[in-house]
């Protein structure tokens, strides 16, 4: 006879930290030297001009300046950081 009650254990009780994906800072936004501009998986956005990609292909600005989504060419997206003129400073 058993002793104890028969409670079962869960078995899928387990849940994983989300990931955070996205686009941080968008067109026509202001970024300074290091923000995270899109984090992804692969490269949805590929880099353009003053921004580095990470090796989780992270996109972040090397410049300070104005983010600018464009195409680069028919298929795929590229992300730019142009800096902003030194008469609006």
């Amino acid at each position: 006879m058993a002793h104890k009650k028969g409670v079962g254990s869960s078995r899928n009780g387990r849940d994983s930290n989300p990931q955070f994906l996205g686009v941080k800072r968008y067109g026509g936004e202001q970024v300074v030297a290091g923000n995270i501009i899109v984090r992804q998986r692969g490269t949805k956005f590929h880099p353009g001009q003053n921004v580095g990609l990470g090796n989780d292909h992270t996109i972040f600005a090397l410049v300070d300046g104005v983010v600018k989504f464009e195409h680069k060419d028919k298929k795929r997206l590229k992300v730019s950081v142009y800096p902003a003129a030194a008469s609006a400073s």
